[in-house]
This record gives structure tokens, C-alpha cells and sequence, in this order.
């Protein structure tokens, strides 16, 4: 049985690109999912995952709506194919929960959806914490399937050798790109003393494809929430002395233009706990 249901009526496509997002493993702040959700906004569904086969509904559990004590409605979880037409591009958006089963089988029924639409390249949008201070520029990491795909000043890296839990965006860029789909990626870092939804990060992701298509795209109240988010760490970091000598530090690291080693990061952060913990701990 196939993974995916089409829709009836398909819209006539141009070249279209596609973006994925999934949330999860590699989606800190929730960025890369509320940065497909404001370009999804207008857009039209025309392929359905079949959530039974791909979702652990005891692991992912639908959420139940009660009003005045009865049940009336359950959210399921779900991976949905949208289309949209922005800034002059088609765009198929990829987004939803990431599955917990069958990657290999999700894999190639997304191969050969994108095949069959006449799709020309793929990007991927994420967001991993990292140790970079709210203060500075949102930082963005790039992954390309062959060199010169990138754009924007996003360069391919970390460079060496790093492994990693994979997520199942990843293994779908990796998979597109062996069917010979132009495919990268854009990966912001948050600061990992942040929780919670982080626009910031969500309007970088944004820009980072504006200039990968040359495009203008939409960012619905994103910007306004970046900014408010601002005034908010800005004001928690000067109401507590420890925290705003972790900030300063990491922005001395960005200044001098150096990402912390693993070693140095562990170093930091467990620095910085001890010192909101007053030394205990």
C-alpha cells in the first residue's frame, strides 16, 4: 500500500523546490517548524502521509479536546505535502511530526513523490542549541549534496568528522539527494539557554532561504515576537548577575570569531549552573 495519498486535483508546477521541516530531534525552539508554518499559512495540501503506518501514537499521543466535560475532537498527528506559490516560485512545503516508524519506506515514497511532481531541489530547515548568546546574530549552519549550493555566506560545516543521532529530515535530504535532487540544508543555532518557541531564530531561517531562491517571503508576526523575545532575555540577563556573565562570555567567543570544542562547551554550561546554583551541584 502506498504511504501517501494525492489529492484530486494537483496545481500546475514550475520547477517547484521544496522546504521540510519536521519537529523534534532537530527543531530546538521550534524554529524551523514555525518558519514553514507562517509560508504554509496560504498554502494548499496535496499529499497526505499515512499517519497509522508512520506514527507510535503511545510515544506521539493525539491531543484531546474536552469542552464542558465531553470529548469532542482529537488532533492526530500528521506529515503533509503543501503547495504554494511565493514570490513568483512554486514551493512545496514538507512539514509535521518526524515519524517513528518505517523511515526507510517514508524514504522512498518521498523520492518517488518528488519525482513524480518534477521537483528541481530540496532544503532543509532545522535549529540545534548551541553555545551562542541571544545578543549576537542568529548563526546558521549549512549541509549541501554537492559544493556551491549554498548561498547567503552559509558555508558547509562543521568541518571534520562529526556523528550525530540522526533525524529523519536528514535522512530524507540524504535520500532525495542519491535520487538526484539538488538538496541543502540551513540549520540555525539557539542558544541553549533559551526554552521555549524562539522567533528569533524562526526570521533567520527565513532570510537564509530569501537568499537561496531570491525570494521575498512572508513572516506573519515573527518579527514582532523576535523582537519582544529580545526585550525578554535582555531584561532576564541583567536581573541575574551569573547569567549575565555567561552571556558576556559567549559573546566574547562570537566576537573573536571562535565556536567553542565540545570539551569547551560542557566546560561552560556547566559553569554556568553551578553559578546559578551558588556553587552546589
Amino acid at each position: 500500500m502506498p504511504l501517501y495519498r494525492l489529492e484530486d486535483q494537483l496545481p500546475s508546477l514550475d520547477a517547484p523546490i521544496v522546504i521540510a521541516a519536521l519537529d523534534g530531534w532537530v527543531d530546538a525552539g521550534s524554529a524551523a517548524t514555525s518558519a514553514v508554518a507562517v509560508l504554509a499559512e496560504h498554502a494548499t495540501r496535496i499529499a497526505t502521509f499515512d499517519a497509522d503506518a508512520l506514527f507510535d501514537y503511545r510515544a506521539r499521543r493525539p491531543v484531546l479536546e474536552i469542552r464542558d466535560g465531553r470529548p469532542s475532537s482529537l488532533a492526530w498527528p500528521e506529515l503533509v505535502l503543501r503547495h504554494a506559490r511565493l514570490g513568483g516560485r512554486d514551493i512545496l512545503l514538507l512539514s509535521g511530526s518526524e515519524p517513528d516508524d518505517r523511515w526507510h519506506a517514508l524514504a522512498d515514497a518521498v523520492v518517488e513523490l518528488l519525482v513524480r511532481l518534477g521537483v528541481r531541489g530540496w532544503i532543509s530547515l532545522g535549529a540545534i542549541p548551541a553555545a551562542v548568546p541571544h545578543t549576537r546574530p542568529v548563526p546558521i549552519l549549512g549541509t549541501e549534496s554537492i559544493p556551491g549550493l549554498l548561498r547567503g555566506g552559509v558555508h558547509a560545516g562543521p568541518t571534520g568528522l562529526m556523528r550525530v543521532p540522526a533525524a529523519a529530515l536528514s535522512m530524507l535530504e540524504m535520500a532525495v539527494s542519491a535520487a538526484g535532487i539538488p538538496a541543502a540544508g540551513y540549520f540555525a543555532q539557539i542558544p541553549h539557554y533559551v526554552t521555549g518557541e524562539y522567533a528569533t531564530a524562526a526570521v533567520a531561517l527565513l532570510r537564509a532561504v530569501e537568499r537561496h531562491l531570491d525570494v521575498e517571503l512572508p513572516r506573519s508576526d515573527l518579527s514582532d515576537e523576535a523582537r519582544a523575545l529580545r526585550v525578554r532575555l535582555d531584561a532576564a540577563a541583567a536581573a541575574d548577575e551569573s547569567t549575565h556573565a555567561y552571556v558576556g562570555r559567549l559573546e566574547a567567543m562570537v566576537d573573536e570569531s571562535r565556536q567553542p570544542e565540545g570539551d569547551d562547551l560542557i566546560t561552560e554550561i556547566e559553569r554556568f549552573l553551578r553559578d546559578r546554583s551558588g556553587g552546589e551541584g
